[in-house]
């Protein structure tokens, strides 16, 4: 079973900057897209940046020129570098990834458990 493991969550100041890592675990299986998602309170889980295997990305609206998404997939991890943070970016943030398992037609789909981003103004 594969699990998503996130860290780099805190407390920053808006115009800061942090970065979060999101690390795959289990064996035998192969990713295609990861992603990361933001769930403010009261509002619905969005998308934030996905990252395909080949390296293509996509952003939100709201994060583009300021988010960027990277992945090491020797080490099934994918990062989220957050600069120019603005306090509408608090949210929990959660990582997620797909792909099947090796010499296997099964797939999965996965979530971390989320981490924590406060922006203070």
């Amino acid at each position: 079973q594969v699990q998503l493991v996130e860290s780099g969550g805190g407390l920053v100041q808006a115009g800061g900057s942090l970065k979060l890592s999101c690390a795959a675990t289990g064996s035998a299986f192969y990713i295609n897209a990861m992603g990361w998602h933001r769930q403010a309170p009261g509002k619905q889980r969005e998308l934030v940046a996905t990252i395909t295997a080949g390296g293509s990305t996509d952003y939100a609206d709201s994060v583009k020129g300021r988010f960027s998404i990277s992945r090491d997939s020797a080490k099934n991890t994918v990062f989220l570098q957050m600069n120019s943070l603005k306090p509408e970016d608090t949210a929990v943030y959660y990582c997620n990834a797909d792909g099947h398992y090796s010499g296997s037609p099964l797939t999965f789909a996965t979530w971390g458990q989320g981490t924590q981003v406060t922006v203070s103004s």
